[in-house]
């Protein structure tokens, strides 16, 4: 009981960031649910696999009602959701047997330098006026489209994240409104993390090292409580983005995102060292 506690609050947590950054919750769940595995004596091999399986079942669901909204306003483009979306499975499903493949204290290494890389993506955005510079360029072809969509699956599934850190950068630079890229971005949110904690359900299945209540790599309890609470505070997130700085928001959020980055590396550096 006292762990489905810690559950509900991180969702509580991831939920509200969610709304109120605009950002997808597992660059929050991720490191939250290493430390908090880490903390409960589950084994260093697979813990970090399992935060990220998990990560990704939960976009499952948040990402619906995400979608729903976005489609609500007209902000989702179907066609180009469906042109990049076989890509976006394959390339989740590949993955999961990439980040199956890596050791854990390298995945959070990865996990780390990606956390860095968006807390300094969200610092810049946050210093500087917002600028709604477009490109001129157009959106490639259907070719390219379904290979952009398989290298974002691939990184995002191995991050556990839905992707819009990806998607909606990239988007972006062909011109297409912000708006619209985010809404996009959202749905593109729900193959990824279906493919993605699928892929992570078959790596991990079988493993002697993994807590009862897992499916492979993703732990249901940790699921449970996330998603309970999660849905219900974006809305909180959302109505409270309207009330705080966002600028002053993301700088603070930037930090905390470093702060967790460099935790995550220097916690691995042997690992590094040993590369040298």
């Amino acid at each position: 009981m006292e762990m489905l506690l810690v559950y509900l609050l991180l969702g509580a947590v991831a939920g509200t960031a969610a709304g109120l950054l605009g950002i997808g919750g597992g660059l929050i769940i991720v490191p939250a649910l290493v430390l908090i595995f880490s903390a409960t004596g589950i084994s260093p091999e697979v813990l970090t696999h399992m935060a990220v399986g998990t990560s990704l079942a939960t976009i499952v669901i948040t990402s619906i009602s995400s979608v729903w909204a976005h489609n609500a306003k007209g902000a989702v483009d179907w066609h180009l959701f469906w042109i990049m979306t076989p890509g976006i499975l394959v390339g989740s499903w590949l993955g999961g047997v990439t980040a199956d493949l890596l050791p854990g204290a390298w995945l959070q290494l990865l996990i780390g330098v990606f956390a860095i890389i968006m807390a300094v993506r969200m610092g810049v955005s946050g210093l500087r006026a917002a600028s709604q510079k477009e490109s001129d360029d157009r959106l490639p072809g259907s070719l390219p489209l379904i290979c952009s969509g398989g290298v974002i699956g691939w990184l995002a599934a191995i991050f556990g994240i839905g992707g819009g850190a990806l998607i909606v950068p990239y988007l972006s630079h062909f011109a297409v409104k912000m708006q619209r890229a985010v809404g996009t971005s959202a749905a593109f949110g729900l193959p990824i993390a279906i493919s993605g904690s699928l892929s992570f359900v078959v790596q991990g299945w079988g493993n002697k090292l993994l807590p009862h209540w897992s499916s492979g790599y993703i732990y249901w309890p940790a699921f449970l409580g996330i998603v309970l609470t999660s849905v219900l505070f974006a809305k909180f997130g959302a109505n409270l983005a309207h009330r705080i700085s966002a600028r002053r928001l993301k700088l603070y959020f930037a930090i905390l995102l470093c702060i967790i980055g460099i935790r995550f590396i220097w916690q691995n550096f042997n690992l590094l060292a040993g590369l040298s």
